[in-house]
């Protein structure tokens, strides 16, 4: 597997990561996707579904600054394409969109992660979603490997 951080040096507002699975785009679908699988790379689904225009919550141990609640609410949903979501973390005041983008590619599947809406005042933000992305992004892929 190969992780592709797309975000621009400068870029404050969005981060953006591309990584290629060697797996058909119905098989990484269901792992963005099943409540169960994303407890298992993202974060647990405590309430709701993520079906169109549905909205869920995900939740995680807590820790100072954070209460562990991301408020989520589908904002687009066209399997096996593309899934997008608000991203509104807790007692953070982060406020954000989530977007999911996967294309079919010879091997796999070309899979695009995005989260946008970052404010200049949230760089620690920022780079705490940075980090974040690439250590979920890391499980994921043994993730679709076993399911």
């Amino acid at each position: 597997m190969t992780i592709t951080d797309k975000t621009p040096p400068a870029q404050t507002d969005r981060i953006a990561f591309e990584v290629e699975l060697r797996h058909p785009p119905a098989k990484v679908w269901r792992a963005i996707t099943d409540p169960v699988l994303l407890a298992e790379w993202l974060l647990p689904v405590v309430k709701g579904h993520l079906g169109p225009g549905a909205s869920f919550v995900l939740q995680t141990t807590p820790f100072p600054g954070w209460d562990g609640t991301v408020h989520c609410t589908v904002l687009e949903h066209e399997p096996p394409r593309r899934l997008r979501y608000g991203w509104v973390v807790g007692d953070m005041t982060l406020d954000t969109v989530v977007t999911f983008v996967l294309e079919e590619t010879p091997g796999g599947t070309r899979l695009s992660i995005e989260q946008s809406g970052f404010k200049p005042t949230q760089a620690q933000n920022f780079g705490g979603a940075r980090y974040g992305w690439k250590m979920m992004i890391g499980r994921l892929e043994g993730l679709v490997d076993r399911a």
